[in-house]
């Protein structure tokens, strides 16, 4: 569900159709939609009441611990959360566009730079919120959160150690996986909700501990990753038939995610602002 980069694939003869190519943009294009689904809800519902200091209006919309009177650090820790939150979704999305890596390589640079430091911040930030302000609802969920935050982390560590040694396409694969990470968070909220609209929500529990939410905890992170690993590694040394695959797999990918993405605007997100 998370990725897209055709160009670090080594060159390969001309084929009549590049269907993994086409379905790479594809899914691209659907995350890209939904993403700045997300950023609308966080710049219309989060941003004014953040601004303005009315923390308490976090709150009028379900949340597991938005605003808290009296604890400062808390607030200011959900505050800078959120507001990273729309940096962070746009960021990825650009950084992810060949043509502005080429034509703009400064640009393509210095929002790297950006997306990295704002992945670490949210990553250390969500587990300081997990861990110290006891923002969540179960420890499987909980456990979830830290595993994601380890691997924002190291791939982000990864991403940066490659760009500087110019070793550009390693620089690219870490680049991906940091974005397949790094979108977690959104990933969870477009699951649940293709997973309602296909299933009613079975195994979903009033806690966020029935058997979808533990899958879930982990396959918001983990799914992903192994999606762009495949796309990854048949780009680079896949065979047809396993081109022909993962190039099905991306479209079955980018169609859940559109649906996904039109559930949460319905029912998350629209609703509130």
């Amino acid at each position: 569900m998370a990725t897209i980069d055709a160009s670090i694939a080594p060159a390969r003869p001309a084929r009549r159709t590049d269907w993994l190519g086409r379905s790479a943009i594809f899914c691209y294009l659907a995350i890209a939609a939904g993403q700045l689904l997300f950023v609308a809800f966080i710049l219309l519902y989060y941003y004014p009441p953040t601004l303005t200091g009315n923390f308490a209006a976090w709150d009028n919309k379900p949340i597991i611990k938005g605003f808290v009177a009296g604890d400062t650090a808390g607030n200011i820790f959900f505050a800078v959360h959120v507001l990273l939150a729309a940096v962070i979704t746009f960021g990825g999305l650009v950084q992810l566009v060949p043509a502005i890596r080429n034509r703009w390589p400064a640009l393509h640079r210095w929002n790297g730079r950006l997306y990295m430091l704002c992945a670490l911040a949210l990553a250390l930030g969500g587990l300081w919120m997990t861990w110290g302000r006891g923002t969540w609802l179960n420890h499987i969920g909980a456990i979830g959160i830290t595993l994601d935050a380890v691997l924002i982390v190291g791939f982000a560590a990864l991403a940066w150690k490659a760009a500087r040694q110019r070793r550009f396409a390693d620089h690219r694969r870490w680049a991906i996986r940091l974005f397949a990470v790094a979108s977690a968070v959104w990933f969870m909220r477009v699951g649940y909700m293709a997973w309602g609209l296909a299933t009613g929500g079975a195994g979903i529990g009033k806690a966020m501990d029935g058997p979808f939410d533990i899958f879930l905890a982990f396959a918001n992170s983990l799914l992903p990753l192994a999606i762009a690993e495949i796309y990854l590694r048949a780009g680079a040394h896949g065979t047809p038939l396993a081109r022909q695959a993962t190039a099905a797999l991306l479209g079955v990918s980018g169609l859940v995610i559109l649906a996904g993405s039109a559930g949460a605007w319905m029912m998350m997100w629209g609703p509130y602002i």
